[in-house]
């Protein structure tokens, strides 16, 4: 099978932990390369963001991105993409008609309005990441996406072959946009079980006190005790750090690492300056971006990972953390619905008193750690590694093709 997989902002080969990169880039680079592991020819087409970009990288066998030229040479946030996407559109379309592929499958809204309007004839798959409906639902006036993206997402929805949906909450976020239920599939987002595993080395924690190299308990013992608490992901207001950092006032004998983005990003600095106010100086550290390689080793050195946005389409993060057999506590929305509830705590988002009694009762207890860390490493290795995953989306690829599912009407413009 030859498979399109557009992503207009989120490169697969990109750094991870940017305002603008982060699970998205993690999917659409894991899912390529499990669907090239299945003997199928993928190209990944995003933006080119980087002038010394080439216009194609081999990534994996079978697996290669194609940048894009659309708009300037240079990073540009997402939201402020739409006038650079006809001239991506127009480029994707004379890429196809040279040479069309036999299933395109579109990542976030702008990439599902391209794909449509450049596939021609060939099915179109879509996965939103996240909807507008619900950004602008959380976050009111500081959402800064364009004034056209809840009803473009309406008409990408009702028009293409099929929607993925990550979770259970997102088939009634897509139902009520009005998406035909027939044509909406859950295939939940992947976690790499090889690397994101129980078993692996731990640690170093950052700034902990304990010599590196001797792992979370030799760290832990020199550090008086404290326990430690991770969070780790983009830096963006609405992940809800601050939410976690004015739980930590109420948590005496625990420290906080916070992981992600650039120390010098703003909400880097809001955190910072939060936790200062606070008097958490020596108790709160934000260290900035950590290499993908190192992640895992980072989560087995927590005693807990918490991750509590105000809103999540899937949640990765939390995912990969239960691979690795960390007890995780997170907000309860969205994704975590499905697959934190039952192995791991949920809390109301925004909560800082019912976040830090969840946190006390979970440290304070090394039996019901384990006993959660082995409960999100079975759930993890039984629904969530990329083989099944793309073995799903594969499936779907092929309902399209064969006509199992057909597209109601072509998307206007």
């Amino acid at each position: 099978m030859r498979i399109a997989l557009v992503s207009e902002h989120a490169d697969p080969l990109a750094a991870i932990g940017g305002v603008d990169a982060g699970g998205q880039n993690v999917y659409v680079a894991a899912l390529a390369t499990a669907l090239g592991a299945r003997g199928h020819e993928v190209v990944v087409h995003t933006r080119r963001w980087d002038p010394a970009q080439p216009a194609r990288v081999e990534v994996a066998p079978g697996v290669r991105v194609e940048y894009v030229e659309a708009g300037p040479a240079a990073p540009v946030p997402k939201d402020e993409l739409p006038p650079y996407m006809p001239e991506f559109t127009a480029r994707l379309a004379a890429r196809w008609e040279a040479d069309p592929p036999d299933v395109v499958h579109a990542h976030f809204w702008m990439s599902g309005q391209a794909a449509l309007r450049a596939a021609g004839n060939v099915p179109v798959v879509q996965t939103f990441h996240a909807l507008g409906t619900v950004k602008r639902r959380w976050q009111g006036a500081a959402d800064t996406s364009p004034p056209h993206r809840v009803d473009t997402e309406r008409q990408i929805g009702r028009s293409a072959d099929a929607v993925l949906a990550t979770c259970r909450d997102e088939v009634n976020e897509l139902r009520a946009m009005g998406v035909p239920e027939r044509r909406i599939v859950i295939v939940p987002c992947g976690v790499d079980l090889g690397r994101f595993r129980p078993d692996g080395p731990k640690g170093p924690w950052p700034g902990a006190t304990g010599a590196p190299g001797t792992g979370a308990a030799g760290a832990r013992e020199a550090g008086a005790g404290m326990a430690r608490v991770l969070s780790i992901g983009r830096l963006v207001p609405r992940k809800g750090v601050d939410t976690l950092v004015q739980a930590m006032r109420l948590l005496p004998r625990a420290e906080l690492v916070i992981a992600g983005g650039r120390v010098d990003d703003e909400e880097a600095v809001r955190l910072r300056e939060l936790a200062d106010g606070y008097g958490l100086a020596g108790r709160v550290r934000v260290v900035g971006s950590v290499p993908r390689d190192e992640v895992p080793a980072l989560m087995r050195a927590a005693d807990a990972l918490v991750t509590v946005p105000w809103y999540e389409p899937f949640g990765m993060v939390p995912v990969e953390a239960m691979a690795c057999g960390v007890p995780v506590i997170a907000s309860a929305v969205g994704g975590h619905l499905d697959t934190v509830a039952g192995c791991g705590l949920l809390v109301p988002p925004r909560r800082p008193r019912a976040l830090a009694r969840a946190l006390k009762d979970v440290l304070a207890d090394p039996g019901r750690r384990r006993a959660m860390g082995a409960a999100g490493a079975r759930r993890a290795r039984q629904r969530y590694g990329w083989p099944r995953v793309a073995e799903r989306t594969e499936a779907v690829y092929t309902q399209v093709i064969d006509g199992r599912m057909c597209r109601l009407a072509a998307l206007g413009g």
